[in-house]
């Protein structure tokens, strides 16, 4: 299962944070490391982006960046 996946108010912990370079060690910067857990919190009325809260911050980050986290549910 990916981040994009959670249900908002759904609770998981980063498994794996794919990607490569610059960007997936954004992702990392940002708090999303393996161990974390991750609060999916809702979505932008259009659907993107969508918004979590890890370690007591609120992240909104695009569908298709959260595509690359893997998450257990």
């Amino acid at each position: 299962m990916t981040l994009d996946q959670l249900a908002p108010g759904q609770t998981a912990i980063i498994r794996e944070v794919g990607g490569t370079g610059v960007f997936r060690r954004r992702l990392l910067e940002l708090g999303l490391l393996p161990g974390t857990r991750v609060l999916r919190t809702g979505q932008a009325p259009l659907g993107d982006p969508l918004s979590f809260r890890v370690r007591g911050t609120l992240l909104s980050i695009r569908s298709a960046d959260a595509s690359l986290v893997e998450v257990i549910a």
